[in-house]
């Protein structure tokens, strides 16, 4: 749950290497929370605001050696958002898709995992909403980075001069920030550009399937490939039994009955679920937004989903199913309840999340289920890091890529290893391999390219 976005203000440390004394000031004409760095010439005459376009041009004649990214370009000011600010600005723009990823909600429910959100400013282009980027800082050893999970949101045509300047907003902003020190800023980017680099790990899927709930609902049920409406009556069919459940049982229900329907689907999956206290949380603080349903045969749970909506926008979000929830399509039955619930709702779209790309090849298996259900491909702004220590990034970088290969390389080297014994082995009969042993490493070799790295 969504992820796959200038210069306004130069770090201050920069203009007092080039000599000027730097206050930091309010003028008229900068609203509430921005910042406008005032820069006076060592003689005392005031230089007035400066343009952080200004000050590089002068900067950029100083040669001053610096760990932090110092990029040349600036037009756009920020301004940090509460709660009732973030609804109030985003109220005036009804047809634009808020994740709620992105929401003051969100940042409240990763608070309560522990987790540290930074706040969420808004960047204007004089007095044009540019985006609205909400921040989460992760600390990490050797890097601490703040992440935009599923952002920024545009508000303005995303072209790649506005995305760059953008990008250089945010880096000067947060290198000017004296309460935090992050080595790179992490967010999603659709025109790859200078200062985006990386990213260190990808952390947002790139294409998602998004099912249009507007049609009457007959339509929409025609509108499913014939796979999925079969699937859907053999369900049923089968006394497939879809509930939806009171919130005031999530927290107990998943607990004792779903939770372990995620364990069984992540051994099946191969993949590594989160613990019971996070969906747990999840359902506890952003309860308003999210609808937890439940498929049953016999009076037994077989497959879950929670979705999530807002402002008109639903995702579907987590899911799990046993193996006999499979075998009867009791998923297919339970995602066509959800659609209906949703469209009643209000809800004129439904998110089905990541499918295969180029990044994600492990997503194959669920993109044959979501297909099913529309044949809208979305594509989702790739994530990017932007580093504000570029030498220390890089350094970094090549440092996980060399450990991240190593464990190929091992495999590559035991496959050319058992192909040399193979090639003795031919050549002077079996008497000079010893033969395997149980519980021993004598034929690693045969599945090695099949183990976990």
């Amino acid at each position: 749950m969504s992820s796959l976005r200038p210069f306004g203000r130069m770090p201050v440390g920069l203009y007092q290497r080039c000599g000027l004394r730097v206050h930091r000031a309010r003028f008229r004409g900068a609203s509430a929370g921005s910042r406008v760095i005032a820069a006076f010439c060592p003689g005392g005459s005031s230089a007035g605001p400066v343009h952080a376009a200004e000050a590089s041009g002068r900067l950029g004649r100083a040669r001053i050696p610096s760990e932090r990214t110092h990029v040349s370009a600036a037009s756009f000011r920020y301004e940090k958002l509460g709660p009732e600010d973030f609804d109030r600005l985003v109220g005036g723009y009804p047809d634009v898709v808020v994740p709620i990823e992105q929401t003051p909600d969100w940042a409240g429910f990763e608070a309560a995992l522990g987790r540290r959100p930074y706040g969420i400013w808004a960047y204007y282009d004089g007095a044009t909403l540019v985006a609205v980027a909400s921040y989460l800082l992760i600390q990490r050893r050797l890097r601490t980075s703040l992440v935009v999970v599923n952002g920024p949101v545009w508000f303005t045509e995303r072209t790649p001069a506005a995305e760059r300047s953008l990008m250089t907003t945010v880096l000067a902003q947060f290198a000017a920030d004296p309460r935090v020190d992050p080595l790179y800023i992490r967010m999603q980017v659709s025109t790859p550009q200078p200062p985006a680099e990386g990213p260190l790990e990808h952390g947002w899927f790139e294409r998602e399937i998004v099912v249009d709930l507007t049609p009457e609902e007959k339509d929409l049920f025609r509108s499913f490939k014939p796979n999925a409406r079969n699937s859907i009556r053999r369900a049923q069919k089968s006394g497939v039994e879809v509930r939806s459940i009171p919130r005031e049982l999530w927290s107990e229900t998943f607990r004792q009955d779903l939770f372990p329907i995620m364990r069984e689907t992540a051994e099946r999956d191969g993949f590594e679920s989160f613990a019971s206290d996070y969906y747990e949380t999840l359902l506890t603080e952003l309860g308003d937004y999210l609808r937890l349903l439940v498929a049953y045969l016999d009076g037994k749970p077989v497959s879950w989903l929670i979705t999530s909506e807002y402002r008109g926008s639903a995702v579907y979000y987590f899911a799990g199913s046993t193996q006999q929830a499979r075998r009867i399509f009791a998923p297919y039955l339970l995602l066509w309840e959800a659609f209906r619930e949703l469209k009643a709702a209000g809800n004129r779209t439904c998110a089905l999340t990541g499918i295969v790309s180029d990044n994600y090849p492990q997503l194959a298996n669920v993109t044959t289920f979501k297909r099913n259900f529309s044949k809208n491909v979305v594509v989702v702004p790739t994530t990017y890091d932007l580093p504000v220590k570029p030498l220390q990034y890089r350094a970094l970088a090549a440092a996980l890529h060399a450990r991240r290969s190593l464990p190929g390389q091992v495999r590559a080297a035991r496959k050319v290893l058992a192909a040399a014994r193979g090639s003795i082995a031919a050549r002077t009969g079996p008497a000079t391999v010893p033969p395997a042993q149980p519980d021993t490493d004598a034929q690693p070799a045969a599945d090695a390219g099949s183990r976990p790295a």
